[in-house]
């Protein structure tokens, strides 16, 4: 039995009385008392023989499915991620369940509500009068009439973010019920645009293997049709009556995807993600199990969806760090989901404009298979790149004379032109101009961001918040300085220089109400905003055809960083923000202000694109040991007091040491680089590997000892296999 407990990994029970057990029982759930408590496990297989004393042994109380929930398949892989990422398999398990299945409820598929025009709402001439101020309402009536079958929440959110208030009040009107399921007539869908030679060539290749495991990378310029590619290979899978699983990096990268997908294909398709509500998440997984859907459109924890039958995984931006779970069970969904197309035989599509160096480097090999789409489709040029040095050049809040300059041609020539910045807020320091003192976090070695809208400081790390003082708590005085600049600050700048050009801001901060993002990006796609301003929410993933200039600012503070990881992130992320210039038939231009203009990273993008800096910084990281060409793992330990984790670590380092191996170094302890989070003091130990082989049985060994090891009560330590975050 696996319980979601991070002790041990399974636990021996008795079968319920009358219940026989047998290798039938594998993947159902059952309730049992742990220690005093009753929580619902796994069970995972059976034998006649247990180290267990047999007066120890308890009964399993209750169990709760008719036939197993998970596949043996689908034990195989989490069997198999709690290996290879040394997690305990009960809470691995927990995690590839919906909340509902780890709550014990039915895993019987909830039939969604389906809303449909009543008789009053089909006279549909006096309803537009009637709601003829009520645009929400109208514009929902309009969906529905379009769909005399009737639509469930989740079709209509698709179309309508903020739709639950207008339901209500047309249903209060008499306009809309509630009716039954009905079987739906066959759906329309628009007509896919020609494949350029390039997009046939790889749908062919990729196409070539979807009877057996076959990872690919497919590697596509911005603007290059990945999406057609994906489009047209589902659509041959579904043909065969299989399923796909297309899995994104963001839930904001989920809604466009999922608007273009209905649009052209008419297979039933399926959403999951964390922001939905626990009966459609639910719904959505029970539905991909039984094969009521062919499609299943998730971020990183779709990838242990279990599907009826599998045909193809997709991951669209692998690149993209969102993949990699960092709390918890620190699983990569890109690495999860080539190990499950090789126990499905299937084939899978690593796609992405900026593919990381593990990636490229396995296609090198010839581990995968490499397709490159070099041209973008119709026939788009690709943005010119543009260096702008800001030493010794007054910044208006942040901004350069010369880029407020081409702002203003583009604006006025009535194109969109997006402005980057990746930090949030109006300001990342409040400091005292007399005395020198910084806002700080009292349980983060972090400064406090100023929010000029909310008219607070805010912890970006630990979530802290504090109300702004008008004077300085160390001297007294009012003359508070706001250094540096966030997404906030950026657009109080442009909306000062152009009062008249209608501006929109994405973040988080702005994103934060339901809808919120759907509505700002359909604003965005329809031309009502000429001006935008976002973070890495508006990087990739996005085509608005009208946006000409792409602006990055302080790409400086990705230059500067002590992970190894930050220049690869600082280069996709580039080319990324790039990739939303010059989509549609006007050329586009990306204008980079940096106070380092001849660092050899930009430098290389400019000369030589993507291609030129992956082959400088692959020959990087071998002179250096760094993956790929190394294997990680990163032991943190995190105590109430500072000695703790150190001490912790330490009684590790000593452990391995006797018995390591020539070709594996240990490096730390050491204090994290940020050394305090949420009033935890934190430490780090790394271990690096010449052959992963050889780091998985280090790690087996050392984790059944970690326990009892001296001052293990005091902290809190976790192991993070193939770490993307050094920090």
């Amino acid at each position: 039995m696996a319980v979601p407990t991070p002790v041990a990994d399974t636990f021996d029970y008795l079968p319920p009385t009358g219940l026989i057990a047998s290798a039938r029982l594998a993947g159902s759930r059952a309730k049992v008392n742990f220690g005093g408590r009753i929580l619902v496990g796994v069970i995972v297989g059976h034998s006649r023989d247990t180290k267990i004393p047999s007066d120890r042994l308890r009964p399993i109380l209750r169990l709760l499915d008719a036939e197993p929930i998970l596949k043996p398949q689908d034990l195989r892989l989490l069997r198999w991620a709690a290996r290879y990422y040394h997690h305990p398999l009960g809470e691995v398990i927990a995690a590839a369940l919906s909340r509902r299945l780890r709550e014990g409820l039915s895993a019987a598929v909830p039939e969604a509500p389906v809303w449909q025009l009543s008789r009053d709402g089909l006279d549909f001439e006096s309803l537009k009068e009637t709601l003829q101020r009520a645009h929400r309402q109208a514009a929902l009536a309009e969906l529905l009439k379009a769909h005399p079958c009737g639509l469930d929440g989740a079709e209509i959110k698709a179309q309508l973010p903020n739709w639950r208030q207008p339901l209500k009040q047309l249903i209060r009107k008499g306009l809309v019920e509630k009716i039954a399921r009905q079987t739906p007539a066959h759906r329309t869908v628009t007509s896919a645009p020609p494949l350029n030679g390039e997009q046939v060539a790889a749908v062919d290749v990729i196409a070539g293997g979807l009877r057996r495991y076959s990872p690919v990378l497919l590697e596509g310029v911005t603007g290059s049709g990945k999406t057609e590619v994906y489009l047209a290979l589902i659509q041959k899978v579904v043909a065969a009556g299989r399923q796909a699983l297309v899995i994104v990096p963001e839930i904001a990268l989920t809604p466009q995807l999922v608007t273009r997908f209905r649009a052209r294909l008419a297979a039933p398709l399926a959403v999951l993600h964390s922001g939905l509500p626990d009966a459609e998440r639910h719904r959505a997984w029970a539905r991909a199990r039984s094969g009521d859907v062919s499609i299943i459109i998730g971020t990183r924890s779709a990838v242990f969806t279990p599907l009826a039958s599998p045909g193809i995984i997709i991951v669209d931006e692998e690149h993209d760090a969102s993949l990699k779970q960092q709390e918890g069970f620190r699983y990569h969904a890109r690495d999860l989901a080539v190990y499950r197309a090789s126990i499905d035989d299937i084939p899978v599509v690593l796609g992405s404009a900026t593919p990381s160096l593990e990636t490229l480097h396995n296609a090198q090999r010839g581990r995968y298979g490499h397709v490159l789409l070099s041209q973008r489709a119709r026939r788009a040029s690709l943005p010119a790149l543009e260096i702008v040095d800001v030493r010794r050049v007054r910044l208006e809040d942040g901004l350069s004379p010369h880029v407020l300059k081409r702002i203003g041609e583009c604006l006025e020539a009535g194109d969109q032109v997006l402005v980057f910045l990746n930090r949030r807020g109006f300001a990342p320091v409040l400091m005292c101009h007399d005395c020198g003192w910084a806002a700080a976090c009292q349980r983060c070695d972090a400064k406090l961001t100023l929010h000029a809208g909310r008219a607070r400081l805010c912890c970006h790390h630990c979530g802290a918040e504090h109300r702004i003082d008008d004077c300085c708590p160390g001297c007294g005085s009012g003359h508070l300085l706001h250094l540096g600049a966030g997404t906030e600050r950026i657009e109080h700048a442009l909306s000062r220089v152009f009062p008249n050009t209608n501006l929109v801001r994405v973040d988080r901060d702005t994103t934060r109400r339901r809808g919120e993002l759907q509505n700002k990006l359909a604003g965005i796609e329809q031309g009502r905003h000429q001006l935008l301003i976002g973070t890495q929410m508006l990087s990739k993933g996005h085509d608005f055809p009208n946006l000409t200039l792409a602006v990055i600012l302080n790409v400086d503070q990705h230059l500067n960083s002590s992970d190894f990881h930050a220049t690869e992130r600082a280069a996709q992320s580039i080319v990324q923000v790039s990739g939303r210039a010059g989509r549609g038939a006007r050329p586009g231009t990306v204008i980079i202000q940096t106070h380092q203009p001849d660092n050899p990273l930009l430098q290389s993008l400019v000369n030589g694109g993507y291609p030129a800096f992956t082959g400088a910084a692959l020959r990087e990281r071998r002179a250096a040991g760094l993956p790929p060409y190394r294997h990680l793992a990163l032991i943190r330990a995190e105590g109430a007091a500072s000695a703790a984790p150190l001490g912790f670590l330490r009684c590790v380092r000593d452990s391995l040491e006797s018995g390591i191996e020539t070709d594996i170094d240990l490096l730390g302890p050491a204090p994290a680089p940020m050394e305090r989070r949420a009033g935890r003091h934190r430490a780090h130990l790394l271990i690096v590997a010449r052959h992963r082989a050889r780091l998985q049985a280090l790690l087996h060994d050392l984790r059944g000892k970690m326990r009892d090891f001296p001052g293990a009560r005091n902290v809190r330590w976790t192991i993070d296999v193939d770490p993307v975050d050094l920090l």
